[in-house]
């Protein structure tokens, strides 16, 4: 395979870059303000003034070197997305998109499936995706009846906006031998009416029927959403999704889900010199052992694609309310939600990683959860200090003031989406309560010293920082409705580098990417408009207009 982060030619052979614009944002230590910088080899080799950086390209080479004005333009450090799922939205941008901005109600989704079904080959698959039900009109999710009317001879899935479940046709139920007297699997659930009967509604490790026989298992260890394709489909999907991330300035991805199905794609487009991106591979925790035996527990890969850690499951998630509330939901008493592991397996896991130098990533969204994690990591370090293991809580959403304390001292770095509460900030509260305004509390993280790291969990939410970042600056929700007081949101430089220097701390790349600085690989976004200059609810219409990966120039609006 070849080594993308190896040079093709000697030094000599490059030719000095000087790249200028009215601000460039460097998020250094001493958070820096320049007006130019130098691209030598693919890395930031001076940064400065204009005249700073002509005497520098002069002493790099003795050619005449290269220069691009971006003249109003504003260069910021490449954003950086921590936890998403690449192979995931290219697989959903070729599905039904059922979202609010094309269906409010159960009807309208059925048509849009009919629609596909027109122009679906016959016995393949009709999948859709991006409903939440407290959006629709009726309040709830489609029945499995419902999804008879597109098509009775053939799987028809609907995926819930959070991607943990969603609803299967009658068809489907029958294909993989469902029946009202199916015991739930661990982690998982099959949703029956009053009557016992299937609603058609599965969620998280229910999922696994759909990846057929053959597919990608997981058990018990998350929401199976690793739907097979033929590889070359996914090689396609996956270069779809990364010219997504860098249109929304995006150069490095923390890929916080990857199986089998995942690691062979990367693998493929990397043999073929199309990774684009950088990837940070958190391997899935059924993998765990897999992982140890092979002796992936040290630095692995190279600047392009590199093996970060594993991820677990503590419980689901707040928008398919399958986040583990022993006491029940608020909005339904009867729904508890699951826990995915025991907390003295789970407890067992960590430390088994942890014990090898593993850095770990947990979705845990309940309090109950949160507690969980935070138990098992500190038990951990207890065993076998390492102050700077950098363990991952992703999502976060809900921890306690005395949670948040601890997570402090034992060096936790949540992995928060302030997209999720811009999207469905009252539905969280809607779902548990008043306590749900509360929903990804970064401003009380960076009062108590906690690391901040903001991503999209994308296909869950647009990869688009800048949204992210008005999200996350402002408590502002799709509707317009503030969650909770001012003091869970935090400022524009907090937000900006959550997405960039600190999300680089978290994948443990800090060293050479997440902030524009000598030494540095030369990833950065151009935008129309800076940050810091126009109002809060117009960050998120700021324009990317180019980004750049080892100085080279992979996304442009034109």
């Amino acid at each position: 395979m070849r080594t993308l982060s190896t040079f093709e030619k000697p030094l000599s052979e490059f030719v000095p870059h000087i790249i200028t614009a009215r601000t460039v944002h460097t998020l250094s230590t001493d958070n820096r303000v320049a007006q130019a910088l130098v691209v030598f080899a693919g890395q930031v080799a001076a940064i400065g003034s204009v005249d700073e950086c002509v005497a520098a390209a002069a002493r790099l080479s003795p050619q005449e070197p290269r220069r691009t004005d971006l003249g109003e333009q504003v260069v910021v450090p490449g954003f950086i997305d921590a936890h998403a799922h690449p192979l995931m939205l290219g697989q959903m941008m070729s599905w039904v998109d059922c979202g609010p901005d094309k269906a409010g109600s159960i009807p309208e989704i059925v048509d849009l499936l009919k629609a596909a079904r027109d122009r679906v080959p016959a016995g393949l698959p009709i999948r859709g995706f991006g409903y939440e039900q407290r959006n629709l009109a009726e309040k709830r999710h489609p029945h499995r009846t419902e999804l008879d009317e597109v098509a009775t001879d053939r799987e028809v899935y609907l995926m819930n906006a959070s991607g943990h479940g969603g609803v299967v046709n009658t068809f489907t139920l029958e294909q993989y031998g469902v029946t009202r007297d199916t015991p739930n699997p661990q982690g998982g659930e099959y949703f029956r009416d009053a009557d016992g009967e299937l609603t058609g509604e599965l969620s998280d490790a229910a999922c696994n029927i759909l990846t057929g026989v053959d597919g990608v298992k997981i058990g018990h260890h998350g929401p199976n959403f690793h739907l097979a394709d033929a590889p070359e489909e996914h090689v396609r999907q996956l270069a779809v999704a990364q010219a997504v991330f860098l249109r929304g300035g995006v150069t490095t991805i923390g890929d916080a889900q990857v199986s089998r199905r995942e690691f062979d794609t990367y693998l493929r487009l990397a043999e073929q010199n199309q990774l684009t991106t950088r990837v940070s591979m958190y391997l899935l925790s059924h993998l765990l052992d897999e992982v140890i035996e092979t002796g992936m527990h040290g630095p692995f890969g190279n600047s392009h694609l590199s093996f970060a850690g594993i991820k677990f499951y503590a419980d689901g998630t707040l928008g398919g309310w399958t986040a583990y509330f022993p006491d029940g939901y608020v909005g339904d008493p009867c729904r508890t939600g699951q826990l995915y592991h025991e907390p003295a397996e789970y407890k067992a896991l960590i430390k088994k990683a942890h014990a090898v130098g593993l850095q770990t990533a947990t979705h845990a969204q309940s309090p109950t959860a949160i507690e969980m994690v935070i138990d098992a990591i500190e038990s951990a370090l207890a065993d076998d200090p390492r102050p700077d293991s950098r363990h991952r809580i992703e999502h976060c959403g809900l921890p306690t003031a005395d949670q948040i304390t601890r997570m402090a001292a034992a060096g936790i770095h949540p992995v928060n989406q302030p997209q999720h509460h811009f999207n469905w900030g009252e539905g969280v509260e809607e779902a548990i309560g008043t306590p749900g305004e509360r929903f990804n509390p970064l401003g009380e993280f960076q009062a108590a010293r906690v690391h901040i790291t903001i991503s999209s969990d994308a296909p869950v939410a647009d990869p688009r920082p800048l949204e992210a970042i008005q999200a996350a600056v402002s408590r502002i929700t799709r509707r317009g409705t503030q969650l909770g007081p001012d003091s869970l949101a935090i400022t524009r430089e907090q937000a900006l580098r959550a997405h960039t220097i600190n999300a680089a701390r978290t994948l443990g790349r800090e060293q050479d990417l997440g902030s524009l600085e000598v030494g540095k690989r030369a990833d950065f976004a151009v935008l129309d408009a800076d940050i810091f200059d126009v109002e809060t609810e117009s960050i998120s219409q700021i324009a990317v207009t180019q980004t750049w990966v080892d100085g080279t120039c992979h996304y442009h609006a034109e």
